[in-house]
This record gives structure tokens, sequence and C-alpha cells, in this order.
């Protein structure tokens, strides 16, 4: 096999990650801290197919399709993931950057991740209708969760500085950009 080859091999991620010259399957993402005005952050709780009885909570957002602004692609996973249709002007930030590195679909990944905020009137309730296949096999739920309930609950929460990024982000965001380098999703996870 050529490298060239096994930069882009098969997985059953999906096309948009790509085998990085670290070994790992790698893409960019946008994501986006919704919060609404009873300070509540929508979230999603997802599982690994390959580890079904470890679940987490984290922010809406996914992958950057090719020919997409990081912008686009946060407004794009807004829509799918919880049927929000909101437009450029309604976003902040980049809020916050990080590399998470974790296990998924059987194969460790790197996803360098960028965060926007998005503010909702609260009562909104949040829909699935644009869920891809691979998002119902391993996304559980979204739900509106306070940063004290992201704390109290018994799942994994990534980032893990998320619940807060909330309580700091509640009060409106101040313009820093909050750099959280690499983390490992799974160094806290026996076995992982």
């Amino acid at each position: 096999m050529t490298p060239e080859e096994g930069l882009t091999s098969t997985t059953s991620l999906g096309s948009d990650w790509v085998l990085g010259e670290d070994g790992l399957r790698h893409r960019r993402a946008a994501r986006v801290i919704v919060l609404d005005d009873a300070g509540r952050a929508l979230l999603v709780r997802g599982h690994d197919a390959d580890q079904p009885d470890r679940s987490w909570w984290f922010t809406v957002g996914g992958g950057i399709d090719a020919g997409e602004t990081e912008v686009e692609a946060a407004l794009r996973e807004l829509r799918e993931e919880a049927g929000l249709a909101l437009g450029p002007a309604d976003l902040q930030g980049p809020v916050m950057t990080r590399a998470g590195i974790f296990h998924f679909f059987a194969e460790t990944c790197r996803q360098d991740e960028v965060f926007f905020l998005a503010r909702v009137d609260a009562g909104h309730v949040p829909v699935a209708d644009g869920w891809t296949d691979v998002e119902r096999e391993v996304l559980d739920e979204l739900a509106w969760l306070t940063a004290d309930e992201l704390r109290a609950q018994p799942y994994e929460v990534f980032p893990t500085a998320l619940p807060d990024v909330i309580d700091a982000l509640a009060g409106g965001w101040d313009g820093t950009v909050r750099h959280l380098g690499t983390e490992n999703d799974d160094e806290a996870v026996p076995g992982a």
C-alpha cells in the first residue's frame, strides 16, 4: 500500500475521517454550545457501537464537509442534529478549541474541534429528524441540562471542562477563546 492509499483507506467512521500521518483517523469538526435563557445547555448523549455500555454527553456538532466553513458546518449540524435553524449572526465565537483523541468504531481517532456559542429561547424541543443512519445507531438522546445537572449525572462528559464552560458562558461571552489543547477522552476509562 502506498502512503497515499493509506491516507484515504476506508473506515466505518465515514469518508470525512482520513488517516493522518500519525496513524490516527482525523477530521476537523464544528461544535455548538447551545444555551437557553434558563441557563441550560442542549446536549447529546451517545455511545460507541464498539463499547455500548459506555455513554457520554457532548455538544451538538460534527465534521466539517469539504468546501464548508466552520460556521457553515456548525449551522448545518444544528439543523441536522437538533432541528435548530439559525443563521451566522446567531453564533458567537469561536469560544473554545480542543483536539479530542478517543476510541470510536474500534479505531483511535483525533478530532480537531472548534466550538461556537448560540443562545436560544427556552422551550425549543430538539428533534432528531436529520440524524444519519450512523447517528441513529450511536446517539441516544438530546436533552437540556444545567451545568449542575451535568456534573451530577452518571455519564462521562466531553470535553470534561464543559460544565465549567457552561457556567462561564451563561453570564455572557467575554471574547476570550478557551484553548483546551489535546485531551485524551479515554484516559479515565479502564481498559480503553
